[in-house]
């Protein structure tokens, strides 16, 4: 399928891509004045249903992203997921898929602000790959580049201009021959990779950094504590990491909505364990998939079905 010919949601009304354009001036592409969400639905060839991953939640952080931008958001977040999942049926998509939703400050003028700006919210859904390859490891690097502070800009939303952070740290790792990037914030603790979200292993606890320590507040982080301690029965920590941690860590792993879970086998030249992927991180990795494809049935209430026959079904088994 032509990304052109795909149908998107766009200003209230289901519209093909090629006609949503946005003209030069407008005010999120010249001054960053937008805000994101990445959605992931995956499809169960088995169940003959496509999942959305926390789907609600995704438009709840969204809402309060808007709000950090002065947006005004028309669209309730139930109408968000029945907007994405009407997207999937009118596409027919029948494989794994990333969702785009984007509120942005739409006016065409000059003039930086955020008040009595109007604003546009989309929502675009394109099939999807795989962002790295979870049974390879990564080789990363603590970057020259710090995460941006709250208060310069709001870390904890997903929002377009401070992304130009996130985009200088992953070039300068590649550029320099690794895969990812590892950013501090003005601190000097430990706080993302350059767009996910970053745990380690000491001891058998999993360790992650505060929402306080200026990182994004991630659904798949969120969700991962919750499954290391009720399903793994890991004890887990939000605190504080220091830089040398990530070198005498016994796991590192990355986490998020395109990641997923992907291990860390090298930090700086020096191997992170035994250099290879972690028990933890991979029995972690392992369970994540099989709940984002409905085949954990206690956690199937994190899953949005896009098509009625299948959701019918699942709501049976469930019972």
């Amino acid at each position: 399928m032509e990304i052109g010919s795909i149908i998107i949601y766009r200003s209230g009304k289901f519209v093909k891509y090629e006609d949503a354009k946005v003209g030069m001036l407008t005010h999120g592409l010249n001054y960053g004045t937008g805000c994101f969400e990445g959605i992931r639905g995956y499809w169960n060839e088995a169940h003959g249903q496509l999942y959305f991953f926390r789907l609600a939640e995704h438009y709840e952080r969204l809402t309060a992203s808007a709000k950090l931008l002065m947006i005004d958001l028309k669209d309730s977040v139930e109408d968000m997921c029945a907007h994405t999942t009407e997207l999937v049926r009118r596409n027919g998509f029948r494989v794994n898929v990333y969702v785009r939703p984007l509120a942005f400050k739409s006016a065409e003028e000059v003039g930086v602000r955020l008040h009595n700006v109007p604003d546009d919210f989309s929502i675009t859904a394109v099939p999807s790959k795989a962002y790295f390859d979870p049974n390879a490891g990564l080789r990363a690097c603590i970057s020259s580049w710090r995460r941006v502070d709250d208060n310069v800009a709001p870390a904890r939303a997903k929002l377009t201009g401070i992304y130009v952070n996130s985009a200088l740290a992953k070039s300068e790792a590649i550029k320099n021959g690794f895969d990812e990037a590892i950013m501090l914030n003005s601190e000097g603790h430990v706080a993302e990779g350059s767009a996910q979200n970053i745990f380690i292993v000491r001891d058998g606890v999993v360790i992650t950094p505060p929402v306080s320590d200026g990182i994004l507040e991630g659904i798949t982080r969120r969700s991962l504590l919750e499954v290391c301690r009720t399903e793994l029965h890991l004890p887990t920590a939000e605190r504080s990491i220091g830089r040398s941690e990530l070198y005498v860590a016994d796991e590192v792993f990355l986490a998020g909505t395109a990641v997923e879970v992907t291990g860390v086998i090298e930090v700086d030249h020096r191997p992170v364990g035994e250099g290879k992927i972690g028990p933890i991180t991979a029995a972690l990795g392992g369970l994540y998939r099989s709940i984002t494809l409905g085949e954990v049935s206690r956690f199937r209430h994190w899953l949005t079905p896009s098509y009625p026959v299948a959701a019918r079904k699942l709501g049976a088994a469930a019972s």
